[in-house]
């Protein structure tokens, strides 16, 4: 049966969309809602200043009056300054076992973005490297997380058929946690910090942390600016990041790397995992759902890694070693024993040379799907 596509335009529709996937894999024991907050706010236009310079539309597949499907498409006018080509994305994708629905949502967004004179549609690719991207083609037996989409196995096939080709892939890591310091890490962090004079920065408030917030984001631009798709974020979207994010952290899990001039040169940003804590609350933070996430704060066994920077003049200097000691020692206090690395580009050789000192797995596998627009 031809699905109707009907527009998203109102904010009824909107939550509609955002709320499709627990139907969808409602049952399913590795599916991980979003926070529902948080992609209703990336979502909307009077939200997201990332519409500063995106344009994006949402469309709902329909079945007999059942929602059956979903799909956003997005023109990021900063990728064609950033990459110099002129790429649509499409991002949220969801949809039932019917070739006719995955069809008719493809075919809606791909005339959507060659009103931009696109050459091309990538994705699952958001508004920014912050969003969640990425469609699992390896993996569909492991629970996901709070950064990370959760897809059926058919969804690869469904692209493929349509003319969609692989643009890159990520991996991800399960990495068990060591019960004592890693000596060879331990040693080049100390030599690290007594060579350039670097230090962690001491928090006993997160105010302190805030101090440096915009440094942060200023490392993360620089650090990951060449990494596929990624576009810098600007000082309003790194201001929403911050109202959106530094409420859940623990500042023990991330690591803020200090130089003498009181300059921010590395950080990492870990977390305990919220996988099952959100598959309980519905990825609703109210009126209970708030109560699941802080006892996932407090007592857990595992983790979550998701991201490290450091500035350019201090690659090479022993900074990675001086954020992964802090990091696994702050896991062996806490009792954490297994560790999601999330989403790395598979040619991120250096990144991936983090994991030799330890036993992991790779146990998922995500790809960026692009198709020719012509």
């Amino acid at each position: 049966m031809q699905p109707i596509i009907k527009e998203v335009t109102t904010l009824k529709d909107l939550r509609t969309f955002v709320r499709f996937p627990r139907q969808l894999y409602k049952d399913n024991p590795y599916y991980v809602p979003a926070l529902f907050a948080d992609d209703y706010s990336t979502l909307r236009r009077d939200r997201n200043p990332a519409f500063e310079h995106c344009e994006a539309r949402y469309w709902l597949a329909y079945q007999d009056g059942q929602v059956v499907g979903r799909v956003a498409g997005i023109v990021n006018k900063l990728y064609k300054q950033s990459w110099g080509v002129n790429y649509g994305r499409f991002n949220w994708i969801d949809f039932i076992d019917d070739p006719d629905v995955s069809r008719a949502l493809l075919e809606t967004v791909e005339a959507w973005v060659k009103g931009f004179h696109v050459e091309a549609i990538h994705g699952p690719l958001g508004f920014t490297d912050m969003d969640r991207e990425g469609m699992l083609i390896e993996g569909f037996d492991q629970l996901s997380t709070m950064v990370t989409f959760y897809n059926h196995p058919y969804y690869r096939e469904h692209l493929e058929r349509l003319g969609y080709a692989k643009a890159i892939d990520w991996v991800e890591y399960e990495i068990t946690v060591p019960a004592e310091p890693v000596e060879a890490i331990s040693r080049v962090a100390e030599a690290a910090k007594q060579r350039s004079n670097l230090h962690i920065l001491k928090v006993k408030h997160k105010k302190d942390m805030l101090k440096y917030a915009g440094q942060m984001f200023a490392v993360f631009n620089e650090a990951y600016r060449n990494l596929y798709g990624v576009v810098p974020l600007t000082d309003k979207q790194v201001a929403m990041a911050v109202k959106q994010y530094f409420g859940l952290v623990l500042p023990e899990f991330v690591p803020f790397v200090i130089n003498d001039q009181d300059e921010l040169v590395g950080f990492g940003i870990t977390m305990p995992s919220l996988s099952l804590a959100l598959q309980k609350s519905g990825g609703e933070l109210f009126p209970f759902g708030f109560i699941h996430l802080l006892k996932a704060l407090k007592q857990n066994d595992r983790a979550d890694l998701y991201l490290i920077g450091v500035r350019d003049g201090y690659r090479g200097k022993g900074v990675n070693a001086i954020l992964m000691d802090h990091i696994l020692k702050t896991y062996q206090r806490r009792g954490i024993t297994k560790v999601e690395s999330n989403p790395e580009l598979e040619t991120n050789d250096l990144v991936q040379s983090q994991w030799k000192y330890f036993e992991k797995r790779q146990h998922k596998r995500r790809r960026v799907f692009i198709k020719n627009l012509g």
